[in-house]
C-alpha cells in the first residue's frame, strides 16, 4: 500500500491494489479543487441554464440568452462574467454584439451526456 498516507497505514485494506488505484485517481488536492470548481459552475440553476443554451445555440448574445432563459439581462451578464473568468466560455465580437461560446471541452461533454431526460438535445 505504497500510496496510503502514513497516518492511515494502520487501517486494514481488503484489496491493497484497489486502494492504491483509488488514491491515484484522486490526484493531489489541487486536482480535486479544480474538479469541484468545474462542478460548482453547473450547481447553480441560472449558470446551468446559460451553459446549456450556449452549448446548444452558441455563439449567442446576452440579449438572446436572457430571453431564452427568462433571466434578466443584468443577472445574465454577471453570470457570464463568472463563467468567462472560470474559463468556461469565451466571447466573440461582431460589431456591437458580443456572442458567447462554450470553450471548456469537459463541460461540453458533461452537458451533452448528463441530461436527466433521455433523448434531450445533444
Amino acid at each position: 500500500m505504497h500510496l496510503v498516507p502514513a497516518e492511515r497505514t494502520h487501517h486494514q485494506a481488503i484489496e491493497e491494489n484497489r486502494v492504491c488505484t483509488a488514491i491515484e485517481a484522486l490526484g493531489g488536492p489541487e486536482h480535486l479543487t479544480a474538479w469541484a470548481a468545474r462542478f460548482s459552475l453547473l450547481a447553480d440553476r441560472s449558470r446551468l441554464a446559460l451553459l446549456l443554451c450556449i452549448r446548444n445555440a452558441g455563439p449567442i448574445s446576452v440579449t438572446d440568452l436572457a430571453l431564452a432563459t427568462g433571466i434578466n439581462a443584468t443577472t445574465t451578464s454577471q453570470a457570464l462574467r463568472l463563467l468567462r473568468t472560470a474559463g468556461a466560455v469565451t466571447t466573440a465580437r461582431e460589431g456591437r454584439i458580443i456572442r458567447y461560446q462554450l470553450t471548456d471541452d469537459t463541460l461540453h461533454t458533461l452537458l451533452a451526456t448528463a441530461s436527466p431526460h433521455p433523448g434531450a438535445s445533444q
